[in-house]
């Protein structure tokens, strides 16, 4: 707890950085002053910076010693298109743009991190601080990745972390395998023949045909998936007609599909493109149906699991670290940065009550409190990582 405690010490600053950022949100892919704020900190402790890595990230860069071994740490710095609905004095200045996700102070917590390991690089090696854009929906790791970042910046393993609301303050969760899972979308558009509403039988109804294939659709999962292997489909849209006597001549179908294994997501591709196929057929619809695959599942190796978990105890006490809670169906594209490098991915606690209320909600605000934790969680798993003789 030695480390924490000299930690303190800094709470206020790094507070008011991460309020600052909250104040000013920006969204995926246009974090220019927030790449701004990030890269004069670093610049400032005299850490080497690349500034517009995947378009608006940040690259800091720290060696001492002489060792080839190299650690990659990273945060997220974009916001959400959500109208804010707190009142304190760090509210969102910028109508419907809101930091509800906490991405505000996973970059002051590493900003946090840099200026201790800058004041005092007890370490043999190099750190890569990775401040990322455009997590949001958006893919800024790929974007990171395409324009070269593990080529640039050469690391052996990268990790990350996420606040975690209902996660008491002080405890770590650290998952073998997966953490999150994949966030796919589909379309569907099933085209019939438009009728009076009086005389069905001279079309083909696709309300009807649409309503029957969400029905179906039900099956993907519940007859198809193991039933101990976890997997989402929720149809969320359903757009068809705009008059009481009219048969449209087509109705529109949207939703997600969640899933852990990339195995088990194929699957589900593949049956819900038999499903579309058999109601088209047995409606005489023309069945259309669209698949796409956003971030894959974030899936840590094992071994880096084992160390993080080991970095966490030491600073927060190993009654205090959670080993493999269930994963949640939410999704993350530091997956992206997972399927090039070994790593792992731990949930902070952010506590219950002001500060824990659920991520993506307009009255959410990262608890401060967890700053100190997350700022020594950096700090030791990098001090370990590249550990001297």
């Amino acid at each position: 707890m030695h480390l924490l405690d000299s930690l303190r010490a800094d709470h206020a600053e790094i507070t008011a950085i991460r309020r600052d950022i909250h104040a000013h949100p920006e969204l995926a892919f246009e974090e220019h002053r927030t790449a701004a704020l990030v890269a004069e900190r670093l610049e400032a402790l005299g850490i080497e910076t690349h500034r517009g890595v995947g378009q608006t990230g940040v690259v800091g860069v720290l060696r001492a010693g002489s060792s080839k071994r190299a650690i990659g740490l990273r945060a997220d710095m974009d916001a959400l298109p959500i109208q804010e609905k707190n009142d304190f004095a760090h509210h969102s200045r910028h109508a419907g743009r809101m930091h509800a996700c906490g991405h505000d102070g996973h970059t002051a917590m590493l900003l946090g991190a840099a200026a201790q390991l800058a004041a005092k690089p007890d370490f043999d090696g190099t750190v890569y601080f990775l401040f990322q854009p455009a997590e949001e929906g958006e893919g800024g790791a790929p974007a990171m990745i395409a324009d070269g970042l593990f080529e640039r910046f050469p690391m052996d393993a990268v990790f990350g972390l996420h606040n975690w609301p209902g996660l008491p303050l002080g405890q770590i969760a650290v998952h073998h395998g997966s953490v999150m899972a994949c966030a796919d979308r589909f379309d569907i558009e099933v085209r019939g023949h438009g009728a009076h509403a009086a005389m069905p039988h001279q079309g083909v109804d696709p309300v009807l045909a649409g309503a029957a294939l969400v029905q179906a659709l039900q099956s993907v999962v519940s007859r198809n998936a193991d039933p101990q292997d976890a997997a989402v489909l929720s149809v969320t849209q359903f757009h068809a007609g705009d008059a009481y006597n009219v048969i449209p001549d087509v109705a529109r179908i949207g939703g997600t599909v969640r899933a852990f294994r990339p195995e088990l997501r194929a699957q589900v591709e593949d049956a819900m493109q038999r499903v579309c196929a058999g109601i088209g057929a047995a409606f005489g619809a023309n069945v259309n149906f669209e698949y796409r695959r956003g971030y894959p599942p974030t899936i840590n190796s094992h071994a880096e699991a084992d160390f993080c978990a080991q970095a966490a105890a030491e600073v927060c006490g190993k009654a205090h670290v959670l080993i493999d809670p269930k994963p949640s169906m939410g999704a993350e594209d530091f997956s992206y940065f997972l399927q090039e490098k070994p790593g792992c991915y731990i949930w902070l606690g952010n506590g219950p009550g002001e500060g824990g209320c659920t991520l993506h909600n307009p009255h959410y605000d990262f608890n401060d409190e967890a700053i100190p934790y997350g700022v020594a969680y950096w700090v030791r798993l990098a001090q370990r990582w590249l550990a001297c003789g």
